[in-house]
Order: C-alpha cells, then structure tokens, then sequence
C-alpha cells in the first residue's frame, strides 16, 4: 500500500505560526470587503466568519514555529480532492439538465463540499476523542480521520441552509447531488485501501488467495507517518490478535475498502437509472439514502477498524445484527417495494426481505444462552438504521402524492423563474424536469394559439356583423 504517494521537496525555513494564521486572516478580510462591496452580503459575511476563526487561531498557535520540510502528499487526500472534482461536475451536469440555476447550484456545491468536509471530520473527532493530543492534530485530514455519514450529515445541513437563504427548496439539488456521494465513496475508498484504514475481519483459511493478497496490510518502514510505524492493519494486529511484531504484513483480512468502492460504483450506476423512471422531487436522494444505508450496515458486519465507535446498547449480537435486518425489511415493505406495481410480485419481495434477518439469527445463534457474546451497533450502524428508516417513511408520503398529482411532484417550484441557462430551448437536455416543463411550454404555447386563433374570429365576425348593420337595406326595392 502506498500511504504516501511522493513528497514536495521544501527549504528548511522555521515560520512563525502566530504570522502564518494573520496574514491569511488580513487576506479573507480584504476577500470580506471586496465581496461587500460587490453587493455580495452571504459571502462577505462567510469570508468574514473565516477572518475572524484565523485570527482566533493565531492566538492560539502565537508561540509556535513550524519547520519546512518535505511536503508528504497523502494517498487519501490525493483521493478525496479527485472525488470532489468528478462530483463538481456530475453534480452540475445534472443540475443543467433538470432546469436548476447553473451559478447558484456551483455555489451551493462548493458549501456543501466543506460542510461535507468538517462534519465527516467532526464526527470522526466525537468517535475518536482518545486519539487527538492538540488541535492543531484535530485539523490535519491529510492522512484520513474522516467518516462518511458525517459527511452527509454535514452536507445535508450545509445545503439546507445555504438554499434556504436563497429560497431554493432542498429536493431537487438533493437528487442532482447524491449521485457525487455515489462517486466519491467509489474514489475516496480507493485511498482508504491506499492508505490501509478502514480493513475488515481476518478472512478465513480458505479465503481464495487472490483475496488474501488484496487484504494484506504491510508493515510500513520506520518514518514512513510521523503517528509510528506499520499500517493500521498491522499496529492492530500485533496489539491485539498477538501477531508478531517482526512480520513484515498484517493478517489477510476482508479488503472493506474495495468493497466500498464497489458499493459507490453501484449505487451510481442505480442512481443514474433511476433518474429515468423518477415520480417526484427527492426521490433519487431518498433511494441513496435508503441503499447505502442497507450496504453500509452490512458493510459494518466485516469491518473490524477499532476507530468507528459504538452506541448503546449492548445485546447479544444473534439478537442486536439481525433485529437491524429486520428494521430494513420493514422499512422496504411500507416504502420501496410499492413501485411495483404487480401485487403478488410485491408481496413475494417483501416477504424475501425478511430472509436475511432470520438467517442471519441462524448463523450468530450460540449453542447456549450463556455463550452470546454482548455486542453495540456502531455509530454508522446506527446513523444507517435511522436515516434508512426515515427514507423509506419519506418514501411511502411522496409516491402516493406523487401517483396523484404527478406533475405538481416533478415541479421544480424555484422563485422567479430561475433557470439553468439563459436558453431555455436546449434539445440536448431530456431529462424527467426538461421533459416535463418542455411538455407544458409546448402545451401553454398551443393553448395560446388557440385563444389568438378564437379571438381572431370573434374579431372578424364582429366586423362582418357591424357591416351589415350598415348597408342599406334594398330587398324590398323596385
């Protein structure tokens, strides 16, 4: 694995950090003003908000010096930055096509991508409080310590209160949006597995050896992090599965990571096809977040990272692993298994859905009682079980709305008329709001027509009736 994909070399220049934190607080501050006087107010008064955190900071940082030297660049940071350029543009791309405003939509990206940013960090932060010693280490996310479902969490929010102070509803962004957290655990993933966090449960002894290979962790060399030596894997092996502190590779265990990646790669290619049979606003976010939530739940069964934290409370887990099973099954009975439309189809899938609860229960049941080994979800279990839950009631509300009032679903409802572009004409665009809202133009432009046409007649009868009522009338002239 490589954690450290090259290093920029740098002058070994010792800099006051007290100087570092106010030249780049005077630089946002003349950012603030500029934007104030460009009529700007939302992002002078962030650019403002900023200045005020860097000057706090170089208070704190006021008796600190930090030494260049060669710059590592990380794997994972490599990989994040590339995950939100792709998401930049398929978000924006998709944006176009639905008849959202281009510049508006390209800002909110770009708070939604650091609101994303600082909450994956906070609550890795909150999951993981044993594990910082400064502040300054709170802020060092080059080297991972994020986690995903804080990073929707922080998105959503982020979104929601800038579209709000545009007065943009949330959906419609939100179905544009969540194919880009689709990409980005398909990227991100890949520098996790780069990086070597994130690993699974050791596999078996008759794992197939090609996945032996991709779950092997190797002892790094010393220096390698400036944290200690070895990948994740390898630290938590010798520490706690006893594995020699000589071996130069952890114990083969399940590459969760790749099999991440592979979840984003599926859940793009769903999304994408969804998109085609979408009924209503909020309907491509709802399926994300119901889908990801069932695979990272399973997903979280393998895990075996010692940094994802818990959450009460601890049952057995042939109790506590299937019951959340159970909570997912019904969420897709009372939710999405209603798009299908033949009952008997329906009532099969949902009956199916229950099936991996029970043999599951099977599998983790212990031959007595006292042998049940006690077990907490962790935090993204529970986070998955929530919002999962949560997505499929949200579900079940707009599809029947949506099956009764299907063109008021679709409605994008943005105020004043706001559009992609100015050119509202585009034949390339055919996606379900274009669709749509060139259906009705075409249909308002008929109705005009014939309203034109009708008037028009009325007109011309009208003066043929005046006339007659003019001419003298000869009929009873010799």
């Amino acid at each position: 694995m490589h954690p450290i994909l090259f290093r920029v070399p740098l002058p070994a220049w010792t800099v006051p950090l007290l100087w570092v934190f106010l030249i780049a607080a005077g630089i946002a501050f003349v950012g603030a003003v500029g934007l104030f006087i460009a009529k700007n107010k939302p992002g002078a008064a962030a650019a403002g908000i900023v200045s005020v955190a860097l000057a706090a900071l170089a208070s704190l940082f006021k008796d600190q010096t930090y030494t260049l030297s060669p710059l590592p660049i990380y794997s994972y940071g490599v990989m994040l930055g590339l995950s939100l350029v792709v998401g930049w543009y398929l978000t924006l791309g998709l944006a176009e096509r639905d008849g959202l405003p281009r510049e508006t939509m390209a800002n909110c990206y770009v708070v939604t991508a650091l609101a994303a940013v600082v909450g994956a960090r906070v609550l890795y932060i909150l999951t993981n409080l044993d594990e910082f010693d400064s502040l300054g280490s709170m802020f060092d996310i080059r080297r991972g310590g994020l986690v995903a479902y804080g990073g929707f969490l922080g998105g959503f929010l982020g979104s929601y209160l800038f579209l709000r102070s545009h007065h943009i509803p949330l959906l419609p962004w939100a179905d544009v949006a969540v194919p880009s957290l689709a990409s980005g655990l398909m990227i991100t993933r890949i520098g996790c597995y780069l990086f070597g966090c994130d690993f699974g449960r050791p596999l078996g002894e008759t794992a197939p050896g090609w996945l032996k290979g991709l779950g092997t962790f190797p002892r790094w060399p010393e220096g390698t992090l400036d944290g200690g030596s070895g990948s994740p894997a390898w630290v938590q092996h010798v520490r706690e599965r006893g594995l020699d502190p000589a071996s130069e590779a952890s114990l083969p265990v399940h590459p969760t990571q790749l099999y991440e990646a592979l979840v984003g790669a599926g859940l793009l290619a769903l999304l994408l096809l969804a998109r085609r049979r979408q009924k209503f606003r909020g309907e491509i976010f709802l399926l994300f977040t119901f889908a990801y939530g069932v695979c990272r739940y399973l997903l979280e069964l393998l895990r075996d990272d010692a940094e994802r934290g818990s959450v009460p409370p601890s049952l057995p887990e042939h109790v506590l692993l299937p019951a959340g099973l159970v909570v997912f099954a019904v969420a897709y009975s009372i939710g999405f298994s209603h798009v299908i439309h033949n009952n008997a189809v329906r009532k099969a899938t949902q009956a199916l859905a229950f099936i991996p609860a029970v043999v599951l229960y099977l599998v983790l049941k212990p031959e007595t009682f006292g042998a049940s080994t006690l077990l907490q979800y962790s935090t993204s279990q529970a986070v998955a079980l929530v919002t999962g839950l949560a997505a499929a009631f949200a579900f079940s509300v707009y599809y029947k709305a949506a099956l009764a009032h299907p063109a008021q679903a679709m409605a994008l409802n943005l105020p004043g008329g706001q559009t992609a572009t100015a050119d509202e004409d585009d034949e390339d665009d055919d996606g379900p709001g274009d669709q749509r809202t060139s259906k009705a133009a075409v249909d308002d432009k008929s109705t005009r027509e014939r309203r034109g046409s009708a008037k028009g007649e009325g007109r011309a009868a009208a003066r043929e009736s005046g006339a007659a009522a003019e001419a003298p009338d000869t009929t009873g002239e010799e």
